[in-house]
């Protein structure tokens, strides 16, 4: 692939082979709603008016189940069901993305930002993957940004190219970072904040133990970062003609940079001014439109050119909704089928009789797995926290740690899973394959997994609180 010549496209590899492996786990949830029992919990509102399982009434079994047409039209119920305001936001939102980008590209000015940087940074360009890493780490750690920085995801990748390394460099400073720093959750307020909340723990306490996996997880992803790099990467950076600056590319620029830059802004205002949060995909999505089209038309595009280099990005990017319909309908039939609940219950029960320690990592493996089916943070708290706390009271662990285990179960796998919707609009963005995406990052993947674990049995053992 060559980044400098040409668009945001979905490959027809990259996109055959993310539609084999989601049509697989249609089928195979399908499968599971035929052999396991509908179950479901019974439901409660809390004091702000969230749904959330009510543990004195338990559970009882009913009759499940999904008539094969439901299944089959899943990918469009979806948006009809619950959270499907959601997923029509992100389709939106990934439109304007590939329409923004196309226009950027015929204009000019990606490939002018890209040389212009690579000019100034060049010399220095290990110490700017270090940076880059970690400011995507600080959105997702600090602000909760996750799906909010796909836009900037292509960038990094071309600029990682322009740098003399590689695409899956630049996916792993920008998507993995953001992933880890997600996880890291040390002031997230759409997994710790809530979480925290819902275990009746003040907002955003004991941060010393998330800042110090951040830290640690920061230390690991940079050495598997730099070791990439090294290898694929030249080692001096390929002589090219001069850089010459143009004055329009460089007011176009400064546009696009100054209307993003009061997005990344409104972003982070987000952490302390709560009624932002519910809109940040928004005010991203209108930013980054306005942004785009602003410094194209600066950079001396006509209208005529912006619609149709909009209308083409648009229509280049669109095979990513087939996508993500179909991964959304996952989560789809496990609720409607009633086996979501069975499968938590079995889950909870298989904890009893086990010790103290595998309890924590126990709880840990189970938001792993829910993550595969319900990617919403939030969601997964309201499901799981009511269930988690009293349970953990009972082996005397705290209600820390266990938001400490939901923390890391939520956040890395959202870069693993096929079944995440920024992943999958990030590698499609990239023209990366779900599985050259895999063997790139299983083994951080896997190590990443080892650190976690032994955080949660430090802070098991000095009784983190």
């Amino acid at each position: 692939m060559n980044e400098r010549k040409q668009g945001l496209n979905i490959s027809v590899k990259s996109f055959l082979t993310a539609i084999l492996v989601i049509a697989l786990l249609m089928v195979l949830t399908y499968g599971l709603s035929f052999l396991i029992p509908g179950g479901q919990y019974a439901r409660a509102l809390d004091e702000s008016g969230n749904t959330v399982i009510d543990t004195t009434a338990g559970f009882t079994y009913v009759e499940g189940g999904l008539p094969f047409w439901q299944w089959l039209l899943s990918p469009l119920l979806v948006l009809t069901a619950e959270g499907g305001g959601m997923i029509l936001a992100i389709l939106v939102f990934l439109l304007v993305i590939g329409g923004v980008f196309n226009a950027l590209q015929l204009c000019g000015l990606k490939n002018y930002m890209l040389d212009k940087i690579v000019d100034r940074f060049g010399s220095a360009r290990y110490r700017l993957l270090a940076v880059i890493t970690f400011f995507f780490m600080a959105m997702g750690a600090f602000i909760g940004s996750f799906e909010e920085c796909v836009p900037l995801v292509p960038i990094v990748a071309a600029l990682a190219v322009s740098l003399g390394w590689d695409t899956l460099t630049g996916l792993g400073m920008s998507l993995l970072a953001v992933g880890c720093g997600f996880a890291s959750g040390v002031c997230n307020p759409f997994t710790v904040g809530v979480a925290q909340s819902l275990a009746g723990l003040p907002m955003f306490s004991g941060i010393w133990l998330r800042a110090l996996s951040f830290v640690l997880i920061y230390a690991l992803l940079l050495i598997f970062l730099l070791h990439h790099a090294k290898k694929v990467g030249h080692t001096e950076l390929q002589k090219k003609k001069r850089f010459e600056a143009q004055k329009k590319m460089d007011q176009g620029l400064i546009c696009f940079g100054s209307i993003v830059g009061v997005g990344i802004l409104l972003v982070l205002s987000s952490s302390f001014i709560h009624a932002l949060q519910d809109y940040t995909m928004i005010i991203v999505a209108v930013m980054f439109l306005i942004a785009g089209i602003s410094a194209s038309l600066t950079c001396g595009m006509r209208g005529k050119e912006l619609a149709s280099a909009f209308g083409k990005g648009m229509s280049g990017i669109f095979p990513a909704v087939l996508l993500i319909l179909m991964a959304s309908s996952i989560k789809y039939t496990l609720t409607e089928a009633k086996i979501l609940d069975t499968l938590l219950y079995w889950a909870v029960n298989s904890v009893s009789g086990l010790p103290k320690w595998s309890v924590i990592l126990c709880i840990y493996l189970i938001v792993l797995v829910l993550n595969f089916f319900i990617s919403s943070g939030s969601a997964k708290a309201f499901l799981l926290m009511p269930l988690i706390v009293p349970m953990a009271q009972i082996f005397e662990i705290e209600a820390q740690l266990c938001v400490l285990a939901f923390a890391f179960g939520d956040g890395f796998s959202n870069v693993f899973y096929p079944t995440n919707a920024a992943l999958l609009i990030s590698l499609g963005l990239a023209d990366i394959s779900y599985g050259k995406w895999i063997k790139f990052s299983w083994k951080f993947q896997l190590l990443n997994l080892l650190l976690t674990s032994a955080l949660l049995l430090f802070g098991l053992s000095v009784g983190y609180c």
